[in-house]
C-alpha cells in the first residue's frame, strides 16, 4: 500500500470518553459490507457542525441541521450505499421514519437523533434494512470501535481515514479522535465528505459553534478533488465534556494548545480525502500569496486546483506551466497584474514577472512532477495575503470510477 494511504492500526488511535461507536452489516444496499454506523454520545455532550451549501440538500441534512437547532443530540446515525438526496417528500419521510426506528429501539426521543447519509443521489433507502440493523448496531456499541465505524462510513473510499492525538491541559489527558470519508465529489462549501470530531474536553456551545467553523474552513474548505460539491457534506464537532476541567469558554492562553490540536486532527482527515482521491496518483499543496486579500489568494488557488488542464499535466508528470498560468489569468478577481506574477514548482523557478525563468529547464520541471507530493507556489505580488489548498491529478482511474459508479 502507499505509504500515504495508510490505514491507522488500533493502536494509534484512542477512544473518546463519552462516545460508543459500532458499524454492522445492515444490507442497506449490498451484502457483505458495513453500511450502518452509529455513535452513542454521553449526556451533557454538545455538538455542533457545518453542513453543504448545495441547495439540493439531502433529507438528512435538512433534518440534522434543524434538530441541532434545538435539541442536544443523544446518537448520530450514517448509512452508506444510498444519499437520500434529490428524493423528495419520501426521502424525508424514509429519514424521520429511520429516526424513528432508532429512537424506539433506543428509547430516546427522535429528535435527539442526527441522520447523515452518503452514496448514489436520488434512490429511496430500504426502511427494512435499518429495523433489522438498528438493534444489531446498538448492542455492538462499544468505545473502541472508531476503526469499525471509519470502514462503515466508506463509499468509494481505498481505505479508512482516522486520526488521533492526546494533550494535556494543566495535568489532565484530553483526547481528540476523528473520522472522515470521501474520495470524490469533493469540494465541501460549508460548511460526498463526512467528518466527525470528537473530544472530552468540556468546550461550551457557544465557543464550539466557532471552531467548528473556523476549523473547517481551514481544512475541509480547503480541499478539493474535482470541483463538485456534493449535496451530503457534512462536519460535526463534539464535545462530550467528561475530562475534569473547568469548561472552556474561550480561545486563550489556556485553550490554544486544545484549538491547534483539533486543527491538526482537521487538516489531516481533510488531506486524506485528496491523498485517497478516486484515481489519484498525485498529492498537491497549491499556496497563493502576495495577494490583495486571503479571497483573491483563495479565489486563484482554487482556479488552479479546479482546471481539468492543470490536472491532466499532472498525472501525465507534464510541466505545462502554460495552464498553470492561463488558469491564473482567469481567476475571477478585480485586479491582477500579470506582468508581476512568480510561480514555483516545489523550489524550482518557473515563471518569473509573467514569463518563463531564465533559469527554468524542461528537464527540472519534469522531475519535479514526477514526484508523488507537489507544491506549486504562486506570488501575485499585489499585496500580503496568502492561501493554500490541497488537490489532486486526474487520472484514467478518476474517469472510470465514475462511469462505473451505479453499476
Amino acid at each position: 500500500m502507499d505509504s500515504r494511504k495508510r490505514v491507522m492500526t488500533q493502536s494509534e488511535w484512542l477512544p473518546v470518553p463519552g462516545v460508543r461507536l459500532a458499524a454492522v452489516e445492515a444490507g442497506i444496499k449490498k451484502a457483505n459490507r458495513k453500511d450502518l454506523v452509529l455513535l452513542e454520545l454521553a449526556e451533557g455532550s454538545r455538538v455542533s457542525g457545518v453542513f453543504t451549501l448545495n441547495r439540493f440538500c439531502a433529507a438528512p441534512v435538512q433534518v440534522a441541521k434543524a434538530r441541532l437547532a434545538t435539541t442536544t443530540p443523544r446518537y448520530l446515525m450514517i448509512n452508506t450505499g444510498y444519499a437520500n438526496a434529490g428524493t423528495g417528500k419520501k426521502g424525508l419521510e424514509n429519514c424521520l421514519a429511520s429516526c424513528e426506528l432508532l429512537a424506539k429501539a433506543a428509547g430516546c426521543q427522535a429528535d435527539e437523533i442526527l441522520p447523515y447519509s452518503t452514496g448514489v443521489i436520488g434512490e429511496q433507502f430500504p426502511l427494512t434494512a435499518f429495523a433489522s440493523g438498528l438493534p444489531k448496531a446498538l448492542a455492538a456499541l462499544d468505545p473502541h470501535h472508531w476503526g469499525r465505524a471509519s470502514e462503515g462510513i466508506m463509499t468509494t473510499d481505498t481505505y479508512p481515514k482516522l486520526t488521533s492525538r492526546r494533550v494535556e491541559m494543566n495535568g489532565v489527558p484530553v483526547t481528540v479522535t476523528g473520522m472522515s470519508k470521501g474520495s470524490g465529489m469533493i469540494k465541501p462549501n460549508m460548511a460526498t465528505m463526512l467528518g466527525f470530531i470528537a473530544t472530552d474536553a468540556p468546550i461550551a456551545k457557544p465557543l464550539l459553534d466557532q471552531w467548528v467553523k473556523a476549523l473547517a474552513d481551514k481544512s475541509f474548505n480547503r480541499v478539493t478533488v474535482d470541483g463538485d460539491t456534493s449535496t451530503n457534506d457534512a462536519c460535526m464537532l463534539i464535545s462530550t465534556a467528561q475530562a475534569e476541567m473547568d469548561q472552556i469558554t474561550a480561545l486563550d492562553d489556556h485553550s490554544q494548545l486544545l484549538y491547534q490540536t483539533l486543527e491538526e486532527v482537521f487538516t489531516e482527515l481533510a488531506q486524506a480525502l485528496v491523498r485517497d482521491g478516486e484515481g489519484a496518483t498525485k498529492f498537491v499543496e497549491i499556496t497563493v500569496a502576495g495577494a490583495a486579500s486571503e479571497s483573491d489568494a483563495r479565489v486563484v488557488a482554487e482556479t488552479i486546483a479546479h482546471s481539468p488542464l492543470v490536472k491532466t499535466a499532472l498525472f501525465a508528470s507534464d510541466p505545462n506551466w502554460g495552464r498553470i498560468l492561463a488558469a491564473i489569468g482567469r481567476a475571477p478577481i478585480a485586479t491582477l497584474d500579470v506582468d508581476k506574477v512568480n510561480v514555483w514548482l516545489g523550489d524550482l523557478p518557473l515563471v518569473e514577472k509573467g514569463g518563463v525563468a531564465d533559469s527554468y529547464q524542461e528537464a527540472q520541471g519534469a522531475a519535479v512532477m514526477a514526484k508523488p507530493e507537489i507544491t506549486i507556489r504562486v506570488d501575485l505580488a499585489s499585496g500580503n495575503a496568502q492561501c493554500t489548498v490541497w488537490t489532486c491529478d486526474f487520472s484514467y482511474d478518476y474517469v472510470k470510477i465514475n462511469a462505473e459508479y451505479r453499476t
